[in-house]
């Protein structure tokens, strides 16, 4: 049997569904959602990603500022950018869309925006109020949106045994958090590059999220029967059979499905998810 497809599309549309209503009650008040993002040179992948967190603006009724800089902008111009939207009291939401040109501290920047506003959830205040074990700030959009489609996928957590592939800042580590605090209660380890056994950890788990960014990296044969396997990677490999010349391709190998009971699709798996959650922050910040 195939595994049931954890649907981002759909579960992605339910969320958009109850924000339609909160920016109308926001309106009603006389307060515009509003986000602002910041895009330094000329990316294309970035500027795909762009496009689409415009689109889904509109779709919603959320004002959008789409902020482009020169790839040559200056660390001290973009700085300034970011310091002139905190000051800007009709923008709610702050994004400095990734990747930045090498020379960039995107560290430096991610701590200049004004954490009430910082709606990828990265800031320091937000991630350490995550650590907290609370979820009264903003919280980080892609593992945000892996709860929501755990929780739409009807998945238990509590007392189950989840292992996160990858340990980054964006993903891995405040996936790790957000899995095991109270309310969700699983028991969590998080595995990296230098972990003795990553195929056995996972052969261990009753849910993987996999969020390495090597393409099928998860194997059939590291899942055990019945675990559910969330597919966080989107990998851009060769294909000349393809007219663009390359195909996309999750971190978790497609037979993966055969022994899974459930597995979120690469794409309109967690990507729909992401934009989904970066909308909710936006229209939390105004909320807040």
């Amino acid at each position: 049997m195939s595994a049931r497809v954890l649907d981002g599309k759909a579960c992605a549309a339910e969320v958009e569904s109850e924000l339609i209503v909160r920016v109308s009650n926001l309106k009603g008040k006389g307060i515009e959602p509003h986000l602002a993002v910041i895009i330094v040179g000329d990316d294309p992948a970035s500027h795909v990603y762009v496009g689409a967190k415009i689109r889904a603006c509109k779709r919603l009724g959320i004002k959008s500022t789409h902020v482009e800089m020169p790839s040559n902008a200056s660390f001290a111009s973009v700085l300034e950018e970011v310091e002139r939207l905190n000051n800007d009291d009709l923008v709610h939401g702050i994004l400095v869309q990734s990747p930045l040109p090498k020379e960039m501290d995107e560290l430096s920047l991610t701590d200049t925006i004004d954490p009430k506003k910082d709606v990828d959830g990265f800031h320091p205040t937000n991630l350490g109020r995550l650590v907290q074990g609370r979820a009264d700030g903003l919280l980080p959009c892609t593992p945000h949106g892996v709860m929501r489609l755990l929780n739409w996928g009807g998945v238990e957590l509590s007392g189950k045994r989840a292992v996160v592939v990858g340990r980054s800042r964006i993903v891995g580590m405040p996936q790790a958090l957000l899995l095991s605090r109270k309310g969700a209660d699983a028991t969590v380890t998080v595995t990296h590059s230098r972990t003795m056994d990553i195929a056995e950890e996972c052969r261990n788990a009753d849910i993987i999220v996999a969020a390495v960014g090597r393409p099928e990296f998860i194997k059939p044969e590291w899942v055990r029967k019945g675990a559910v396997v969330v597919d966080v990677g989107v990998n851009r490999v060769d294909d000349e059979s393809r007219e663009r010349g390359y195909r996309l391709a999750g971190d978790v190998h497609p037979d993966v499905a055969l022994v899974a009971s459930a597995l979120s699709p690469v794409p309109g798996g967690v990507g729909p998810m992401t934009i989904a959650m970066l909308m909710a922050n936006t229209v939390r910040a105004a909320e807040m």
